[in-house]
């Protein structure tokens, strides 16, 4: 009697040490089940190459103030939204290759990536100053409707698709100023005979109107400038201009910039590297680029006035550009285009739809953009919000 109670006592005692026993089986048993799952999932991201490591160049120096972050924050965002899986490497300008020969190092497969402005290459590319900034063309937030909404974008891709290359819009400036000069623009007579940095189309225009137009990495225009290999230059805008000490080297400084009303600036990836991305990586690699390009814009536009106050402040002398020189540059503009889009197929093409695009902007901005900015002008004249 006393036995048979003592086992009645002991039995749930018993029966909870063989459940906890079992318990403790199945956590060890699932433990080493997800160890295992683990360890064959980094196998399978090994053997598959689930881990890609890109090579991206640029045509400024490494860490190059405003216009090269994009390419370091296009890599850093690339990283965080695929979880390390895509890492982008970034190499300035002359790292592997010089500034200027961006577009054949990713063309040829020698890197992944590039990035740098689409109008550099228009000796190769005839119609690739269209998706950079056309003199008196779109502003920046029209490009970028016309690129994403207009048909800019497909045009752009049949553009680069001979050179294997897919471009992506990589960042805008917004209107850039007219530039750097070292002797005051009083008439188009003053252009005739000025050695000026101004890539594009608008150096052609610049050139129709007597001057000399040149290209020069952006690394190289403090040097230029200042031993006066040029005598004026365009680069950016204010933000930009300050960092790189263009005011110690030249006096005026003009507006508006006729040549950049919207300069855009592009991401190029070798077809090749992007197609051997699985389908998410491609993905995140284009939404980065566009996010990256409009993070760009954003920066500019909030940086832009302190710098140019700051400059007006150490004794940069700010200068409107005359009406009558810029009714040249826009009469030469008008020269110029017509001549590239005779010489060029894809460049006539590309022309028809920024052409119809462009009028379309413009009669809404006269009633939205334009009429707006014109009315607060009106209303608060030289007084404060």
């Amino acid at each position: 009697m006393g036995n048979a109670s003592a086992e009645k006592r002991y039995t749930p005692l018993v029966i909870l040490a063989l459940v906890g026993a079992l318990v403790a089986t199945l956590g060890f048993w699932a433990r080493d089940r997800a160890a295992e799952n683990q360890s064959s999932n980094h196998a399978a991201v090994g053997a598959t190459g689930e881990h890609y490591q890109w090579k991206m160049i640029t045509t400024w120096p490494k860490n190059f103030p405003g216009l090269g972050f994009a390419a370091e924050n296009f890599s850093r965002a690339v990283e965080e939204m695929s979880n390390g899986r895509l890492t982008v490497h970034v190499y300035g300008a002359g790292e592997i290759v010089p500034a200027l020969e961006v577009f054949d190092a990713v063309s040829q497969g020698v890197v992944d990536a590039g990035h740098g402005a689409a109008y550099y290459w228009k000796g190769k590319v005839p119609a690739s100053v269209f998706f950079t900034s056309v003199p008196f063309g779109l502003n920046a937030q029209e490009m970028n409707g016309w690129l994403h909404y207009g048909g800019g974008l497909e045009l752009w891709q049949e553009a680069y698709a001979p050179y294997n290359l897919v471009p992506m819009a990589g960042g805008s400036t917004g209107v850039q100023m007219a530039g750097w000069f070292n002797r005051e623009i009083n008439s188009i007579e003053d252009l005739k005979g000025l050695k000026m940095r101004i890539p594009g189309l608008a150096g052609e225009v610049f050139a129709a109107a007597g001057g000399t137009a040149v290209t020069i990495a952006g690394g190289e225009l403090y040097t230029s400038m200042q031993t006066g290999v040029i005598d004026a230059l365009e680069w950016v805008g204010p933000y930009n201009d300050k960092s790189l000490g263009f005011h110690e080297v030249a006096k005026y400084y003009y507006y508006p910039g006729w040549h950049e009303p919207g300069s855009i600036l592009e991401f190029i990836v070798n077809k090749d590297s992007l197609e051997a991305l699985p389908t998410d990586l491609q993905a995140i690699v284009k939404y980065a680029s566009r996010a990256i390009s409009q993070d760009m814009l954003d920066e500019y536009t909030a940086r832009n006035n302190a710098a140019l106050e700051s400059l007006i402040e150490e004794g940069v002398k700010l200068r409107r550009l005359p009406d009558d020189v810029l009714l040249a540059l826009w009469q030469g503009s008008q020269v110029v285009m017509q001549k590239l889009v005779a010489s060029d197929p894809m460049a006539a093409k590309v022309y028809e739809s920024y052409r119809k695009f462009y009028k379309g902007a413009r009669n809404y901005h006269h009633i939205s953009e334009q009429a707006y900015i014109n009315s607060r002008d009106k209303a608060l004249g030289d007084g404060d919000y």
